[in-house]
């Protein structure tokens, strides 16, 4: 399972992280020409390409809504979606064969967490102030701060650990149950893997952006939640 990198960039060497970079680069290009098809030629009737994005954008502003506000859902949709879009793309290499998803390396989900880490407490502050932002983590008991301070930020924190191995283990997990199916029968049974690999894609992707859109809603708002 290891070796099918080699397959189609094997010149590029054995280096992992250059692998990484390039696997990264081409989801991040797929993700581009999908936006570029979508709105090429866009119609008041969509067909085609614009047709699925649009059902897919509604898709994410109507989650964001759900799980936020509609104000914060429409913000942040570019950072949301892209990160969604990129990761579905990142994810969906497993099953492909002769590539690696970019998403199974933690090197790359850790950036990605930070990457929300730092842009949900950036708009925090930005939009309540430093001094306000850091007094939610202080909570509503005054004598009881200087207990509860060190544990929340402990607890923010420990929300790039877990957007980034809660990702990574996700896709490396599915890549080993793959192997195992091919291993024991490579012929009938990793069709079913394969189905359920894109089922998983989706759905890293879908988690990744939800928590995004709730860390973000928690850091505007004033309202932090434990995920």
């Amino acid at each position: 399972m290891e070796d099918r990198i080699w397959l189609i960039f094997g010149f590029l060497g054995h280096n992992q992280f250059v692998q990484l970079i390039v696997h990264a680069v081409l989801a991040a290009i797929l993700s581009i020409i999908v936006a570029k098809l979508a709105t090429k030629k866009l119609q008041v009737v969509p067909s085609g390409c614009q047709n699925v994005m649009e059902a897919v954008v509604s898709g994410m502003l109507y989650i964001g809504k759900d799980v936020a506000s509609e104000e914060v859902a429409r913000k942040y949709l570019v950072l949301a979606g892209s990160l969604a879009i990129f990761i579905f793309f990142g994810n969906l290499m497993e099953i492909i064969p002769g590539f690696e998803p970019p998403t199974g390396n933690v090197n790359l989900t850790l950036t990605l967490a930070l990457i929300v880490f730092i842009y949900y407490n950036f708009e925090g502050m930005r939009k309540e102030g430093i001094g306000r932002y850091f007094a939610h983590f202080a909570g509503p008991v005054k004598w009881l701060s200087p207990l509860i301070f060190p544990v929340e930020i402990l607890s923010n924190f420990s929300r790039i650990i877990s957007l980034a191995f809660r990702l990574f283990g996700n896709i490396k997990g599915d890549d080993l149950f793959l192997l195992v199916l091919l291993m024991l029968a490579p012929w009938i049974f990793p069709l079913a893997g394969f189905a359920l690999m894109t089922f998983s894609a989706i759905l890293q992707a879908f988690i990744f952006m939800v928590l995004t859109y709730v860390y973000l809603y928690g850091a505007v708002s004033g309202h932090e939640e434990s995920l």
